[in-house]
């Protein structure tokens, strides 16, 4: 099911601590940095910090310009984003600023944890996402539920680091501060375990007083028929590759990106690209790799429409070459109709051999778009 947009937002030190250990909050950033980060707030649908965080800090998370909140309104907005708490005890304070400033509040709990909030009385919906806590459950939630498309997510360390391991972030707005804490007992951004693979992409930097703004974006695909956030990004890449196809009566118009495990863009194709007018969008990607690649074998293909089964232009089909390569994943955002073939079924053809094919059929208008002119 699809999700909202996560930007994991924090500020931390030249040795990338939180916070120091003494009794008041330690302020990484200025004016300048705050007023950003505020205008940040105003273009979300929702703020998440962990119950960690409302103790530790006792955060407000409001929207503090006016102009700002009037804009949202204006917008169709309310004025303040939904307030968001993650708790798997239920533990929480009712005192705490967050519950008491702002618009509509949201406590994700589990079925335990969801009783001992409840008793609060608390001026909040609670959610229970079952036994235990787990965020795919809690963002199909955020976005079929609640509406919510864009998230900010602003602490702490441990939340930070669960999303970035599972794959869910879609953005890393990092504010570097120009000073050391050293202590190990202080809280780190980012905590040990395994993450996904590669570099991510720097979108942005940029001079804030005297903090640097950095923004970055996941790279590395996901495995099996899990989606990672990178899914969303080069799916996206290959619908807009369909762009570029020269329009044809007969032939639909298609995009596709071949991404390497770590998250190196290995090629990418359209239809009818170049001086070819009968070469498929995955045929041409493709055959821009050396076939001895030994990457191929853990790539993913994105591409806007599912791999063809049939096609009398050549003598193998896009869900063939894509086996003959060697590659076992596949993201697509729309199942091929009728229009051509009947009953085309890449999915089945490749799933049957082995390969996952996860299709993100959110994406699916997207796909459809350089292709109206065949309905």
């Amino acid at each position: 099911m699809p999700h909202p947009y996560v930007l994991l937002s924090a500020a931390v030190s030249l040795d990338g601590y939180l916070d120091d250990t003494g009794p008041d909050r330690l302020l990484l950033s200025g004016p300048a940095d705050f007023d950003r980060v505020d205008e940040v707030r105003a273009s979300v649908d929702a703020i998440l910090v962990g119950a960690g965080t409302i103790r530790a800090d006792n955060p407000r998370l409001l929207v503090n310009s006016e102009t700002r909140r009037a804009a949202r309104v204006a917008a169709g907005k309310p004025p303040y984003p939904l307030k968001v708490t993650v708790s798997g005890s239920g533990e929480l304070d009712p005192d705490a600023n967050f519950w008491h400033t702002g618009g509509d509040k949201l406590v994700f709990t589990t079925d335990q944890g969801a009783q001992r909030a409840r008793a609060l009385g608390l001026a909040a919906d609670v959610v229970s996402l079952g036994p235990e806590l787990d965020w795919r459950r809690l963002l199909e939630h955020l976005h079929g539920e609640r509406g919510v498309d864009r998230l900010m997510v602003e602490g702490g360390g441990r939340i930070h680091t669960q999303l970035l391991q599972q794959g869910l972030a879609d953005e890393v707005q990092l504010v570097l501060a120009p000073l050391f804490v050293g202590s190990p007992e202080a809280p780190r951004l980012f905590g040990p375990g395994t993450y996904q693979s590669g570099r991510l992409r720097l979108v942005e930097t940029r001079r804030i007083e005297d903090v640097v703004l950095m923004r970055y974006e996941p790279t590395a695909p996901g495995t099996g028929l899990v989606p990672a956030a990178a899914d969303h990004h080069w799916l996206a890449l290959a619908c807009e590759s369909a762009i570029l196809c020269p329009p044809s009566r007969t032939a639909f118009s298609v995009g596709a990106v071949v991404v390497a495990a770590d998250g190196t863009e290995l090629a990418r194709g359209h239809s009818r690209e170049g001086d070819d007018p009968v070469v498929h969008a995955e045929e041409a990607a493709l055959a821009k790799i050396d076939p001895a690649d030994p990457r191929l074998a853990t790539a993913t293909v994105y591409t806007s429409l599912e791999p063809c089964t049939h096609r009398a232009s050549r003598p193998a089909p896009c869900a063939r070459l894509i086996l003959d390569a060697g590659v076992r994943r596949v993201v697509t955002a729309w199942r091929e109709p009728d229009t051509f073939v009947e009953g085309a079924d890449g999915t089945g053809m490749l799933t049957t051999a082995g390969v996952d094919v996860v299709v993100l059929s959110e994406y699916e208008d997207r796909a459809k778009a350089p292709n109206r002119h065949l309905a």
